[in-house]
């Protein structure tokens, strides 16, 4: 009889055993017009799976009770069905609370991970309703068992299934119920017990082929790594970004410490979890991310160059992802390097935009304290890395600062590696075939070089760095279609005019802070750049205005919300700079004046048709009011000296 009974549950440890195969390794085979042939063979073999289990729990029910398996009337048993998908089967094992290992408890392990089965083979089918009654008969099965060595592997499980199937429900404060219960359940198991528990491949295993302590304890840690990764998710979507991110680097960490990882894809999690921390002005933890992005993304191989000639359009397909990634984690570090700098700018501007030296030496005073906390935050932060990478992740870290640059030497620093990885993302992303990301790279590149202009005291050098942006930018712009590429060719238009505009700005103070004189004693040749750099600042802020009109050219009734503030502050500044051109001739003047009142009218006019625009342009509104008042009299005064003088 014990014969007859080993081997029946090696048939059904075998059936296991197949039908993990079947969904494992033989679904991916399956033809495209059968998508699921291998997953429903699967259920069909754990549906006789559960109908032996029932078979031998009724088997031992009679033995214990002294009945012969087949009853006192002759008459043969009927063999137990699984539950109709839709339907929950009740009092599998009456109302009886089990604890420990018991035998009961083990039955009802058994059966629940058959449950479990059935519930993520449908969920993999599609069939999701049919999947959570599954999944939900697995728990109530075990919630009559308490928790122990024999199934606590099993109740994290399910509960990750069932997170996860509400989380795609968008039902996010249920699936937060049940991974937040999986949390609670690892972390008082790990304390009150801690032994490697038993895995749920095992329940239909021979004894011969059971798991280590050791493979048993990776398993049941990887699932509770799970259930931090779909917390971080669900925090997220619940606008909890704090918790989101603890759980995320939690998540990061113990992928290493398990070696259970895909090297690219925790790369790019990493670099992606770097932005919240820069975002959140973290740049300990956002340069930390990024080092061991880049150290882990490097244990990603490539094909050999001398392979390329024989490898298979996967292989290419894949070093091409390779590639990609990279250049996208070199993306991470240009946003890190930039917004270190400009963080440093709105810390050291005084009220007109320029370097407070007062509070540039207050802060250099108090760096050396700062320097001293950083070890100490260093040391409390979660690090990233083994002994193998982690001094291959401190080395990259010493390379770029994560405190903020006080001065232009500390500045150019930080610029310099963000330069860096420009040049390395710019080689995957070009032009041609990478239109919108290889734009972003060079507004990126223009605005390091805008941020370090503002360390730069030397006004000439700062005229070039700004120069700089004008030719990386300027012939994009002007080779860029219109139709396809209308929303980045105005971002470039207004960039353009205040590049230009800075360019003026510079070059009259440096000329004014050479000869101390005023407008009035400029040379030709100043007066010819002045008027070059106010004209070219104008005609994009033009262009910009002229891209919002319609084919006819007449300027919309209404702006929409995304361009309201930009196309009114292109009318205020097109004024400003018409009325800036310097001429000796009256009627030129003239006309000047008059282009500079038309766009001060069109910004009053405006908002008074539209009062719910006066609050996106308060300053420039209160400006251009006053100059429909002042410049009619300027006007005027110019005319009469023309009449006179005539």
């Amino acid at each position: 009889m014990a014969t007859a009974r080993s081997d029946e549950w090696r048939a059904v440890c075998d059936k296991f055993t197949n039908a993990q195969n079947l969904t494992v390794v033989e679904s991916r085979n399956d033809p495209e017009n059968d998508p699921f042939r291998s997953k429903y063979k699967a259920r069909e073999l754990l549906r006789e799976i559960y109908c032996s289990l029932k078979s031998f729990e009724a088997g031992e029910g009679e033995e214990e009770s002294g009945s012969s398996s087949s009853g006192e009337s002759g008459e043969q048993r009927p063999v137990a069905e699984p539950p109709e998908d839709g339907q929950r089967e009740d009092g599998l094992f009456g109302q009886g609370d089990f604890s420990g290992d018991s035998p009961a408890g083990l039955r009802a392990a058994k059966l629940g991970a058959v449950e479990y089965y059935l519930g993520v083979n449908h969920i993999d089918t599609e069939e999701l309703s049919a999947g959570q009654e599954h999944l939900m008969n697995c728990m109530k099965l075990l919630e009559r068992c308490g928790v122990s060595t024999e199934n606590v592997s099993l109740l994290n499980h399910v509960r990750n299934q069932l997170g996860i199937l509400w989380a795609e429900r968008d039902e996010m404060e249920t699936a937060q119920g049940f991974l937040e219960t999986a949390e609670s359940t690892y972390q008082r198991y790990m304390k009150e017990d801690g032994s490697p528990p038993t895995d749920m491949t095992e329940y239909f295993t021979t004894e011969e082929k059971l798991l280590t302590h050791q493979e048993r304890t990776k398993r049941f840690e990887l699932a509770y790594t799970h259930t931090m990764y779909y917390l971080a998710q669900v925090y997220k979507n619940l606008g909890e970004n704090e918790r989101a991110a603890t759980y995320c680097h939690s998540t990061l960490q113990r992928q290493l410490q398990l070696n259970q990882f895909s090297p690219m894809e925790w790369a790019l999690n990493a670099a992606t979890l770097s932005q919240y921390y820069i975002t959140e002005g973290r740049y300990m933890e956002g340069r930390h991310c990024l080092a061991a992005a880049t150290v882990i993304s490097g244990l990603a191989g490539e094909v050999p160059s001398e392979a390329a000639a024989q490898e298979s359009e996967t292989e290419s397909e894949r070093r091409e992802q390779l590639r990609q990634k990279r250049a996208d984690i070199a993306r991470c570090w240009i946003k890190y390097c930039l917004n270190l700098l400009q963080d440093s700018k709105k810390l050291l501007e005084d009220s007109i935009g320029e370097l407070d030296t007062d509070r540039q030496e207050e802060l250099k005073g108090a760096r050396r304290r700062e320097e001293e906390e950083e070890e100490k935050g260093r040391k409390s932060a979660l690090l990233f890395g083994s002994e193998d990478t982690f001094d291959s992740i401190a080395s990259l870290e010493e390379k770029v600062r994560c405190l903020l640059p006080l001065d232009f030497t500390e500045a150019r620093a930080v610029f310099l590696v963000g330069q860096n990885y420009v040049t390395q993302a710019k080689e995957y992303f070009v032009m041609d075939g990478y239109v919108t990301d290889h734009i972003e790279i060079l507004q990126d590149h223009s605005a390091l070089f805008r941020a370090l202009a503002f360390f730069e005291e030397d006004l000439e050098r700062r005229c070039k760095m700004h120069k700089r942006r004008v030719d990386m930018l300027e012939p994009i712009c002007n080779d860029l279609n219109a139709q396809y590429y209308l929303m980045i060719r105005r971002q470039m238009m207004f960039e353009l005019a205040e590049i230009y505009n800075e360019m003026m700005d510079l070059k009259l103070k440096l000329t004014l802070a050479n000869r101390q004189a005023d407008t009035q004693s400029l040379d030709n040749h100043t007066v010819k750049k002045f008027n070059h750099l106010c004209s070219a600042s104008a005609k994009y802020f033009q262009m910009f205005i002229d891209s919002l009109c319609s084919p006819e050219g007449k300027p919309p009734e209404h702006l929409e919300e995304e361009v309201l503030r930009p196309a009114l502050v292109a009318r205020f500044r097109v004024a400003r700079l018409y009325s800036r051109l310097i001429s000796s001739t009256p009627s030129v003047q003239l006309e000047n004046l008059d282009k500079s009142l038309e766009h001060y009218k069109y910004v009053v006019q405006y908002c008074e048709a539209h009062p719910e625009a006066a609050a996106t342009v308060g300053t420039e509104l209160e400006l251009s009011a006053e100059m429909v008042c002042l410049l009619p009299l300027k006007i005027n005064r110019l005319k009469a000296k023309m009449v006179v003088n005539n």
